[in-house]
């Protein structure tokens, strides 16, 4: 059975790093994608990483985030403990795909994994309406270099992220950052924005629907996009490679076509009506605001739509163990 995987990200490597250790005949199209500038990788993303992969040493030696000040809603600063590294977006891309073991794309392909958009007969789901910026910035304080910051605001949350001893990311959700950071007195005073322009983003949740057909299923970023406030977003693109490994595993088993793409299809449904419960739960503590009463609403909102549509789809038939799928009777 050969598989083409056609885009970039975690979620493509993890699939072509999957199914290549399978034997499967794997091409791979990388495609052009705006790198993410930084990424903190909590303790149990870096965890499941490690363990897909087979690298216990994964990123062993990169920055480490010990602790996160959060100041929301209006509750006073709270010091929490925290397990989290730093990397860059070309250091994580370049490390899950140096081992692939892929073939140059010759011939038909029996399915094809969508890890880049556009993606067949796409309808995308948006649960929100905010806009995100990320610029870079100078940290003035020694003790932020080992810490993330998180507040919220009047019409929108600023998280900070640390890239070593002096630089960071600021990431500001809703109003423009100059607005945010006027209000800030947790995270403004420990920083200098630099400069250039802010890089705009795309935080919203979006469900992408179908999300799978007959001779092909959507992957990562294409499929689901997590709002940056929960972050999952790199454990979950891992997750689904892993399912998505595991349905193409079992299809080519002999297993029911159909009913291993519609078992994909609801786990994935089942993962953003995860996510847009935890997010709103976030907003709704987040303030008492116009823009957190609309996102709360528009999150609540969501999960009732991934609700419906998860009462339209037959009940999981299958059981992950592992790296594979097994009927639910087999596996109790």
């Amino acid at each position: 059975m050969s598989i083409r995987i056609r885009g970039s990200g975690v979620a493509a490597a993890t699939c072509a790093h999957l199914l290549a250790a399978a034997d499967f005949a794997v091409s791979w199209d990388p495609s052009e994608r705006a790198q993410v500038p930084s990424i903190m990788l909590s303790g149990a993303a870096l965890a499941l990483l490690r363990d897909v992969y087979g690298r216990p040493d994964l990123f062993a030696g990169k920055p480490r985030v010990n602790r996160r000040i959060v100041k929301w809603g209006e509750q006073e600063p709270a010091v929490l403990p925290h397990d989290a590294v730093i990397v860059s977006g070309a250091d994580l891309q370049r490390e899950l795909a140096r081992d692939a073991r892929t073939v140059p794309p010759a011939g038909a392909c029996n399915l094809t994994i969508f890890a880049a958009s556009p993606i067949p007969d796409e309808n995308q789901l948006v649960f929100g309406d905010r806009t995100g910026n990320a610029a870079r910035v100078t940290l003035h304080s020694d003790a932020a270099a080992e810490e993330c910051r998180m507040e919220a605001l009047t019409a929108g949350w600023l998280f900070l992220v640390p890239e070593g001893a002096e630089k960071g990311w600021l990431l500001g959700i809703g109003a423009p950052l100059a607005e945010l950071l006027a209000e800030s007195r947790l995270i403004a005073p420990v920083l200098t924005l630099e400069d250039g322009a802010a890089h705009p983003f795309a935080t919203a949740p979006r469900l992408s629907m179908p999300l799978a057909g007959e001779d092909w299923l959507a992957c990562g970023t294409p499929a689901l996009r997590f709002d940056p406030i929960c972050g999952d977003g790199t454990a979950q693109a891992v997750r689904e490679a892993v399912l998505a490994s595991a349905v193409v595993g079992g299809i080519a088993a002999g297993g029911e076509r159909t009913a291993l793409l519609v078992h994909y299809r609801s786990m994935l449904v089942a993962a953003m009506r995860r996510h847009l419960d935890l997010c709103a739960r976030f907003y709704a503590a987040g303030g008492q605001g116009e823009w957190w009463r609309a996102q709360t609403a528009a999150l609540v909102q969501g999960y009732e739509a991934c609700t419906a549509i998860l009462a339209r789809m037959p009940e999981p038939r299958f059981v992950l163990r592992g790296l594979a799928l097994e009927r639910r009777s087999a596996a109790a």
